[in-house]
């Protein structure tokens, strides 16, 4: 999983000759490095905001309490579903409480709740963190790049509910790790657990295990991501090549996975069952991390055979969301022509005739009008105080003072004219875009520029609204998929013609409207 692109800011010129880093490679490193460090910078800033929380909060340690946060959310937040708010604060209670046992129960809450927020960064308007890191480029250029992560958010659930997720960058401050690549992290990690457990060291190789399973958590939100983003648009996601390699990767690798974690589970039932507890403490407590790494591996299986279900549902769910797009129904909405469905039809018509047409319209045009709240003594004083003589023409009307609008159009009336003329094509013969673009630029050198923004609008022309108008002829635009051979201009050699209208069918919609 990649951390989000980030964006520069503020390039900054450096000769080739002072730069620190020698090669692409090493300052992306170091940019990698820098966003790792990033991701933890919320963490320490909590330890160093607690001293403005009203009471003596110096004795927790909010660091420690927000990396027991991310472990909760991460462990209890299922393919579909998250964790619930309410449980990670109350699984959180015991290790707030194990800080400061001689503070009550509601300051223990309080802490976690505020650990919680922080993470989610509720006060912020898109709730995310954001650092600001300089890299070189290949050309010798510093620039300063925002990097913007989040490392608990929030996602919708069924019935309105509110869960929580972790995200990569968080899974990365958890596991210790650069953003490195989820497949290689896995399959090192599982190497390295085996090794641990041949070896006999089960304390180290319960924290491989551990980091194993976070990272078989990362690979099922990649997909889940994927598949949530087809939900939405399908065309946003590259289904024709990305996804399917994606798939069969991940086939392949839940397969070796759970082939080596069988293998790795009867290795640790062989060890937690020799191991005898003959009193000894080390015996024991060998026996208890064995006991442990069993429920380790069994739940890195479970997440692994139920990421294989959801890889085996994402072709079918893929084909159910494109014909479900694709033919969806677009929405009905019918658009009003003020020109052509009102005024037109009523300009000839006599006044008493065409008052009775604007009144409906603009009594049902104008919306509803709240009335105004009727109090007793408004009413009497409305009917005790007497009219107001008005003058017979009424008020009089200020001056008003007119500004010339300037004119910031790009083409002229001359230009446009020539325009015109190039279109209106003489014995309603078509003809070919490119040649229209050729002869406007004998003309005018801007003029080639007016021709296509006019041919681009006739590819669509408006029948409807040229019938209600009373035009005779229409300019239209058709694309036979002849690609446009041009200097200035690229896409398809449309055909350009002229096409007449119905004069008897403009007269019966003209009357039918009026």
């Amino acid at each position: 999983m990649t951390s989000p692109a980030p964006t520069d800011t503020a390039p900054s010129q450096l000769s080739a000759g002072h730069r620190p880093a020698q090669g692409p490679a090493a300052d992306e490193g170091l940019a990698r490095r820098l966003r790792a460090l990033a991701c933890t910078a919320p963490l320490h800033d909590l330890d160093a905001r607690k001293a403005n929380l009203a009471g003596e909060y110096g004795v927790y340690a909010m660091a420690e309490v927000a990396l027991a946060a991310i472990d909760l959310v991460t462990l209890h937040m299922d393919f579909d579903t998250g964790a619930d708010h309410e449980q990670i604060v109350a699984r959180l209670l015991p290790r707030v409480a194990a800080q400061a046992p001689a503070r009550p129960a509601a300051e223990h809450e309080r802490v976690a709740r505020w650990v919680l927020e922080n993470l989610i960064n509720v006060g912020s308007v898109d709730r995310g963190f954001r650092a600001v890191y300089g890299t070189f480029g290949t050309d010798g250029v510093y620039r300063r790049r925002d990097y913007d992560f989040k490392l608990v958010e929030e996602v919708p659930g069924d019935g309105g509910s509110v869960y929580l997720r972790t995200t990569d960058e968080a899974v990365n401050v958890l596991v210790g790790a650069l953003d490195t690549d989820v497949t290689s992290a896995q399959i090192a990690a599982e190497v390295k657990l085996e090794v641990l457990i041949n070896r006999g060291r089960l304390a180290d190789a319960q924290l491989a295990a551990e980091q194993a399973r976070y990272r078989t958590v990362q690979y099922a939100e990649t997909l889940r991501r994927t598949l949530e983003a087809t939900r939405r648009n399908v065309r946003a996601v590259d289904w024709l090549r990305t996804v399917p390699d994606m798939i069969d990767e991940a086939l392949d690798h839940v397969a070796d996975r759970y082939r080596h974690e069988n293998a790795i589970l009867t290795n640790i039932r062989r060890a937690r069952d020799e191991a005898e507890t003959n009193g000894d403490p080390k015996t024991a407590e060998h026996k208890r991390r064995a006991a442990e790494l069993v429920d380790i591996v069994k739940d890195c299986i479970r997440r692994h055979t139920q990421l294989q279900s959801r890889l085996l549902e994402a072709g079918p769910l893929f084909r159910a969301e494109q014909d479900r797009q694709a033919f969806a129904r677009p929405a009905a909405r019918a658009g009003l022509d003020l020109y052509g469905q009102l005024v037109a039809p009523l300009l000839p018509l006599p006044v008493a005739d065409a008052s009775r047409v604007t009144d409906a319209y603009f009594a049902r045009g104008t919306g509803l009008r709240t009335p105004a709240a009727v109090r007793v003594g408004d009413l009497v004083e409305l009917l005790l105080t007497p009219p107001v003589e008005r003058a017979h023409l009424g008020a009089e009307m200020p001056e008003p003072d007119l500004v010339a609008t300037p004119d910031d159009s790009r083409f002229s009336e001359e230009q446009l004219a020539h325009a015109m003329e190039l279109l209106t094509l003489e014995h309603d013969a078509p003809r070919r875009l490119s040649g229209l673009l050729a002869e406007a630029r004998e003309r005018d050198p801007d003029l080639p520029y007016l021709i296509a923004l006019l041919a681009v609008h006739a590819a669509s022309p408006p029948v409807g609204t040229a019938y209600r108008q009373g035009e005779e002829r229409l300019l239209f635009a058709v694309d036979d998929g002849t690609p446009l051979d041009d200097p200035e201009f690229g896409g398809a050699d449309l055909i350009v013609g002229t096409a007449l209208l119905d004069a008897a069918a403009m007269a019966t919609a003209r009357t039918e409207a009026a």
